[in-house]
């Protein structure tokens, strides 16, 4: 999503009339025991395999992250305790939400959501491999991130009935999204999207890139408000779903003002884009 759009400030009274009118889901038991175990000393490799090996879909995600490009060319991973072993607390957590945010709704799928959820899974990996490139930016973090930012729309379309079609219409007009939420439904999925990944325990500076991901004013900040490696989280997304829009279906388009201020704050080159295109290119063949 570009950060074109008019980000409206939500006061208290807001806040409480969106926790009034939305239901944010609860955190999954799976996420909490995930979190449970990584605060421990030694986080147990035979536990977090249980975990992961309790669901299809977590066991296969984990399998094939640890084969993306993410983590170079190493030899294949085949199977669970392979892939915990080599995804890390941060990645292994990263799996299990990715599963839980798609059946938080628990709404069947629709083409609509399973074209989102692709895209989202697709802009993760790519924004994960880019930040790799980038020094100071967790390439664990930039992929929550990029897979959490927009979460908050299969929420906001299990909230309202009508949502389904205002959602599809911004998507082929290619209009602010955002901004239609705000008039019909008086509350937006960057202010849902934060409401959740505070309900999720996620990292406050992911949040607060969730939170302000919209904003045009996004880039001169207080600190306070919006820390500089939140800023990163949100630029380095905005350069990736620029790439992937090239070749992947129902991409977001990233306004050329987007662009060119996520180029600026990060000191990325056209040079420098065009490499991360190819690798992207060959990493998704």
């Amino acid at each position: 999503m570009n950060t074109d759009t008019l980000l409206q400030t939500p006061s208290q009274a807001e806040l409480e009339g969106v926790l009034a009118n939305i239901r944010i889901p609860a955190c999954p038991a799976t996420v909490n025991e995930v979190m449970f175990e990584a605060q421990r000393e030694d986080p147990s490799i035979k536990v977090l395999t249980r975990i992961l090996s309790s669901d299809v879909g977590m066991s296969a995600m984990a399998v094939k992250l640890a084969n993306s490009p993410i983590f170079g060319s190493a030899a294949p991973v085949r199977s669970v305790q392979q892939a915990v072993s080599r995804l890390g607390i941060s990645n292994i957590l990263n799996v299990v939400i990715s599963v839980a945010l798609r059946n938080a709704s628990g709404n069947p799928p629709t083409p609509l959501m399973e074209k989102f959820w692709s895209r989202a899974s697709t802009l993760a990996l790519a924004t994960g491999v880019l930040a790799r490139k980038h020094v100071g930016i967790s390439p664990e973090s930039a992929y929550t991130y990029a897979l959490f930012h927009d979460a908050a729309i299969p929420v906001m379309l299990a909230n309202f009935p009508d949502y389904a079609a205002v959602y599809a219409a911004s998507q082929d007009r290619a209009a602010a999204l955002i901004t239609q939420e705000q008039q019909r439904f008086k509350c937006d999925h960057a202010v849902v999207g934060w409401l959740l990944a505070r309900n999720w325990g996620l990292p406050p500076t992911i949040a607060a890139a969730i939170r302000y991901h919209h904003d045009p004013e996004v880039y001169i900040l207080p600190e306070k408000e919006l820390p500089a490696g939140a800023l990163a989280l949100i630029a380095v997304t905005l350069i990736a779903e620029h790439v992937i829009s090239d070749f992947v279906d129902d991409a977001d388009i990233v306004s050329e003002r987007a662009l060119d201020n996520a180029k600026i704050f990060l000191g990325t080159t056209d040079a420098e884009i065009d490499d991360f295109r190819e690798t992207i290119i060959a990493a998704l063949a």
